[in-house]
């Protein structure tokens, strides 16, 4: 649990510190809130129960001239039923503590060469780059390093943001299971098509917002299957509703779909059909 706690306090510290990039950049919007989801019903391979998380979470987003910023941290604490391995004390039955950092810039080709790459229902064409790392204090032990890279498709929406991106992905890995010397896995190249979308709308005199995201990705050697990974939610403005203060307390509903989760097929817990509350404070 202290090595775990440390690297969760590493990715942190990496978190606020490219949070603070976007101002060496002159941005021209940025929006930054603390969540908190809950559900009972994730699941983790090879394992046949399900199980209960709390997930809090660091978001910013911010855009400049050229292009824009997007980070977010996860720290996960599950219950007992997904167990950590705590050799310092191997009778508890703590539940298993994880940390997620995913980063992405977005340069906006057109801004950058001062020409219009609209086309269709396209507004813009992107270059984006970024990086995913996370850890866990499971037997398994993942430390998962991936690198991406690829173009990114910008559609005109009437409120707020729709992406599509085509990404070039470099996995590396951690086993637990594996005898020393061997659990450190370089999967093969693969391919990551993600679409991200944050759509304002308004049901009645109510403030809403559907936003999300969703990714396909293909197999990556090492045994693994193709993989489907999607987090739509559905959520009400209340303090706009409840304060008159737009965008700063939103709560409601999300759902966590994996299909074949890290490239896993043919074993237990490799699906996941798990509903979510959610809760957003923006400042």
């Amino acid at each position: 649990m202290k090595h775990t706690c440390k690297r969760v306090f590493t990715l942190s510290a990496l978190a606020l510190a490219v949070s603070a990039a976007p101002q060496l950049s002159a941005a021209t919007w940025s929006d930054t809130y603390i969540g908190y989801r809950y559900g009972t019903e994730f699941t983790e391979p090879n394992n046949t129960k399900d199980v209960q998380k709390h997930v809090l979470q660091l978001t910013h987003a911010s855009g400049y001239a050229y292009g824009q910023n997007f980070f977010n941290l996860d720290v996960l604490q599950s219950d007992e039923n997904d167990p950590a391995n705590d050799f310092n004390n191997p009778n508890e039955n703590d539940g298993a503590l994880e940390a997620y950092l995913t980063y992405r810039h977005q340069l906006h080709l057109g801004k950058i060469f001062d020409q219009d790459l609209s086309f269709g229902p396209v507004k813009e064409v992107a270059l984006s780059a970024g990086f995913d790392l996370n850890t866990k204090n499971t037997e398994f032990a993942p430390r998962k390093q991936l690198l991406v890279v690829g173009p990114t498709l910008k559609f005109a929406v009437p409120k707020g943001f729709l992406d599509f991106s085509i990404f070039y992905a470099h996995e590396r890995n951690h086993n637990g299971f594996k005898p020393a010397g061997q659990r450190d896995v370089t999967f093969n190249d693969y391919t990551i098509y993600n679409v991200a979308w944050g759509l304002p709308f308004n049901a009645g005199p109510v403030p809403m917002k559907f936003q999300g995201f969703a990714n396909y990705n293909t197999p990556k050697g090492q045994g693994t299957d193709y993989e489907i990974l999607a987090r739509p939610s559905l959520m009400v403005d209340v303090g706009q509703l409840a304060f008159d203060k737009s965008n700063t307390l939103w709560a409601g509903v999300g759902y966590e779909y994996w299909n074949n989760k890290f490239g896993n097929n043919g074993v237990p817990g490799v699906d996941t059909h798990a509903p979510t509350f959610q809760l957003e404070w923006h400042f």
